[in-house]
């Protein structure tokens, strides 16, 4: 299925506006709220089973896309489309974070974030070659976690005391045993095979103070993908997370021993809830030395994440500046002291 959402006023495509958070039309400036748009000017068109190819219902034009693809732009007239039969059933999202970063605004946080590189090429920090920034929604799942802990621990605290010429250690032994539960709330792990892991990780934190029970309008003028992987197939990634943090909660109940041998340690974590959600994403292309750099934005937050390049040139310079100071230092110092530093 096919939806645009036609002007009330003059039938133009309306696409979501992260400034305002409610449907805005580019040619009359009309803006309404997602929960109130008038049912009669939302355009459906079914096909009768999940296919690569639609047809946009603006200008006809042929729609061609992945699989995975929940929203787009029509390549013809550019209007923006959801793609409905994608995300519903099971593949309906159940919250999303919208945009709150416009295009505009992503364009110039990040230029003003290549200029905080102090290793980067002085080309680089200009941050006028981005060749492409495109907003999307990529498909996380959020889990709520039970962990619990099952510990036990021979601990021992060490007492030294000297009596005339003799010096004495006493050591008390002790058995520990801790049995902890713990609850983590909506750990996000992104379900799109084609992003990046560690670069969707980075992003975080968003604010989920803002999660809204999700509506289809919010993904117009937006490209959105549906999950890859489901909630049981990421999980391993989740408890990778997880456990460290159980871990190192342990270690805070069990102080002011001067040992700790660990005799049994059990952790598990526990799926109690899962959350399909699409989190906001800006994507950028920047092209630098003939060669294009991917980095990602949080369209909410603004928080960028990517490895920009690095000059020889400043490292070399950098590093040198290190050593000329230490030397400065060294030499104050045998100085002060009547040494001499060749």
């Amino acid at each position: 299925m096919v939806i645009q959402y036609k002007c009330p006023n003059c039938g133009a495509d309306m696409a979501f506006d992260s400034d305002s958070g409610k449907l805005s039309c580019p040619n009359c400036g009309r803006q309404d709220n997602i929960e109130a748009f008038p049912e009669e000017n939302i355009q459906r068109k079914l096909d009768p089973e999940e296919a690569k190819e639609y047809h946009c219902e603006n200008c006809g034009a042929v729609i061609l896309t992945e699989a995975n693809t929940a929203a787009t732009h029509c390549s013809f007239c550019g209007a923006p489309v959801v793609l409905a039969d994608r995300l519903t059933g099971d593949l309906a999202p159940a919250k999303v974070i919208p945009f709150t970063i416009s295009k505009e605004e992503a364009v110039a946080a990040f230029r003003k974030w290549t200029r905080n590189g102090r290793l980067t090429p002085r080309g680089f920090m200009n941050g006028d070659r981005i060749k492409k920034m495109t907003g999307m929604y990529v498909p996380f799942w959020l889990y709520d976690i039970d962990g619990t802990a099952d510990v036990a621990a021979v601990a021992t605290r060490v007492r030294q005391y000297q009596q005339g010429d003799t010096i004495y250690t006493e050591t008390d032994f002790y058995d520990v045993r801790r049995e902890i539960d713990l609850s983590y709330l909506k750990v996000p792990a992104d379900a799109s095979e084609k992003m990046d892991d560690e670069l969707m990780d980075k992003l975080e934190p968003y604010d989920y103070g803002e999660l809204k029970d999700f509506r289809m309008p919010y993904l117009a003028g937006f490209l959105a993908e549906k999950y890859d992987y489901d909630d049981e197939a990421l999980f391993s990634r989740v408890e990778s997370k997880i456990v460290p943090y159980i871990d190192a909660f342990i270690g805070t109940t069990i102080s002011g021993y001067s040992t700790v041998s660990y005799t049994n340690k059990q952790i598990q974590a526990n799926k109690s809830k899962v959350y399909y959600t699409l989190f906001p994403v800006w994507m950028v292309y920047y092209d630098f030395e003939n060669k294009e750099h991917t980095f990602a934005m949080n369209g909410q937050t603004g928080k960028v994440v990517g490895k920009p390049p690095i000059s020889k040139g400043k490292v070399v310079a950098w590093f040198t500046g290190i050593a000329a100071s230490a030397f400065a230092v060294m030499k104050g110092i045998s100085y002060m002291v009547g040494g001499v530093l060749w």
